[in-house]
């Protein structure tokens, strides 16, 4: 195996795991990485799609007993008792749905026309500024939700709907959840917490579809890059959790909103568009 592949595959796997629960967009962060190293043909892709896998496993591992304990609740109980369990699972479905349907509906068409350097660093500008907006909105506010298991269905009916704006390469999953959370009455670290538990259906159903599509570009011979890749990512997402987690505690996301916003100009300059 090439050294240079590897470390490619190195480098990107750092990226994909230190960017996809933070709300900056892993999709900028690859499309930027992804040239630079000249690796973004259609096998670089397939890579992207594996390297997202070993994030979403992070946020299984480091909730290994929360879904343990939630899997346990939700066999053992009666059917017509409805349980926190119970009750947080049908939340997630609840979320889930939107993205998923349009996602469905419209994938082809994102990855053809909005898969773009431009799409993505506007978005980036424009939730930046969105991000900012939304922090001084819910300054001092209000909140009603300060533990996932109490999120009502309207509630996660109304994150689902904010998921579904990060069908826009750009707007990253993670900071159309977390600030849509907040808008809608959850804590700041409870709608972290909805997000990283959100992001396993929707990630899930995702990274399979896209691998079923593109099956055929796998290849025994790219083992050790997809292992690589794998293992950087999963292990770098896992420390953004546990960092994050703890950052949400004492400050807000205004200094993502700003790195969001130089980062979108630096993309445009960038690729001169």
């Amino acid at each position: 195996m090439d050294l240079i592949i590897l470390f490619k595959a190195f480098i990107l796997g750092i990226v994909e795991g230190a960017t996809e629960f933070l709300p900056i967009s892993s999709t900028g962060h690859l499309i930027i990485a992804g040239d630079l190293l000249n690796f973004n043909d259609d096998k670089g892709k397939v890579f992207e799609i594996v390297i997202q896998l070993a994030a979403i496993l992070a946020v299984c591992w480091e909730y290994r007993k929360k879904l343990a304990l939630t899997f346990i609740e939700i066999t053992q109980r009666p059917a017509d008792h409805q349980s926190k369990a119970q009750q947080l699972v049908f939340n997630l479905l609840l979320a889930f749905l939107p993205a998923a349907i349009l996602g469905l509906v419209f994938h082809d068409a994102i990855k053809t026309y909005l898969f773009t350097p431009f799409t993505v660093a506007i978005a980036l500008i424009v939730g930046g500024f969105a991000i900012l907006f939304i922090e001084n909105k819910t300054a001092g506010s209000e909140t009603v939700t300060h533990n996932i298991d109490n999120v009502s269905r309207k509630q996660a009916i109304q994150i689902g709907f904010a998921q579904s704006l990060a069908l826009i390469p750009g707007v990253s999953r993670a900071g159309a959840t977390i600030l849509g959370g907040m808008m809608f009455g959850l804590d700041r670290k409870t709608a972290t917490e909805f997000s990283f538990f959100l992001a396993i259906p929707i990630m899930f159903a995702a990274t399979a579809f896209d691998l079923l599509k593109s099956w055929k570009l796998l290849s025994v011979d790219d083992l050790g890059m997809f292992a690589v890749g794998f293992i950087t990512a999963f292990a770098s997402a896992l420390l953004v959790i546990k960092m994050l987690l703890r950052f949400v505690a004492s400050h807000d996301f205004k200094i993502f909103a700003w790195y969001r916003i130089v980062f979108g100009i630096i993309v445009l300059l960038y690729f001169g568009v």
